[in-house]
């Protein structure tokens, strides 16, 4: 089976992909697995840019086909913050815990029916000649003022589906990968996966 390399070291991200993406004729390893310790610095101006550069960069490393993605938060009240800068929105070394307290302070004078937001994650499939497939995922939903929930990571306890009534956090895995931005990018990526897959196993015994 071809390895499919997931080009992050975040832990919450490997486990939701291991899960979003299982059934894809794919082994899934990460850059600790194959050995691979570097860090791509996210220069782009956008979500897609970033992908790609992450992706391509691993996938140049590495020799195997890469997913990587970048994903974060957009609060319209905030014109889009903390958008691409989303895990690095309260500073270098922040927490999770950390980067929820620093939005939340920024919206302390926003109205609860004015904190909509936006999680957004593009998916970039780079391989290693340079060839990439592109995917994306966006949900909505609304900033509350405190965290609720144990489950996911990042702003999922303040990210708020009005129709569920629960935060991010608060949705067990089933209903998460059903609608999180990431599910929907990785739905995306999983049908990119398998035609490639199929069109491989098409070659092979041509």
């Amino acid at each position: 089976m071809s390895k499919l390399l997931l080009a992050t070291n975040n832990k919450g991200k490997v486990r939701e992909y291991r899960s979003l993406l299982k059934g894809v004729p794919f082994e899934l390893v990460t850059p600790a697995q194959q050995g691979i310790n570097m860090d791509v610095e996210e220069t782009g101006s956008t979500f897609e840019e970033n992908a790609r550069l992450k992706a391509l960069a691993f996938a140049r490393v590495s020799g195997l086909l890469t997913l990587a993605d970048d994903s974060g938060l957009a609060v319209d009240a905030l014109k889009g913050e903390p958008g691409i800068r989303s895990s690095r929105y309260a500073g270098e070394g922040a927490t999770d815990a950390d980067r929820v307290k620093f939005l939340l302070a920024k919206l302390e004078h926003i109205a609860p029916g004015k904190r909509t937001a936006h999680f957004i994650c593009v998916i970039a499939l780079a391989f290693p000649d340079g060839q990439i497939e592109i995917c994306s995922g966006k949900c909505d939903g609304l900033i509350i003022s405190e965290p609720r929930g144990e489950n996911g990571f990042g702003y999922d306890p303040i990210f708020f589906f009005p129709a569920l009534k629960k935060t991010m956090a608060e949705l067990s895995t089933e209903i998460k990968n059903q609608v999180s931005h990431r599910a929907r990018a990785a739905r995306e990526a999983a049908k990119v996966l398998n035609n490639l897959a199929n069109l491989q196993s098409e070659t092979k015994y041509d």
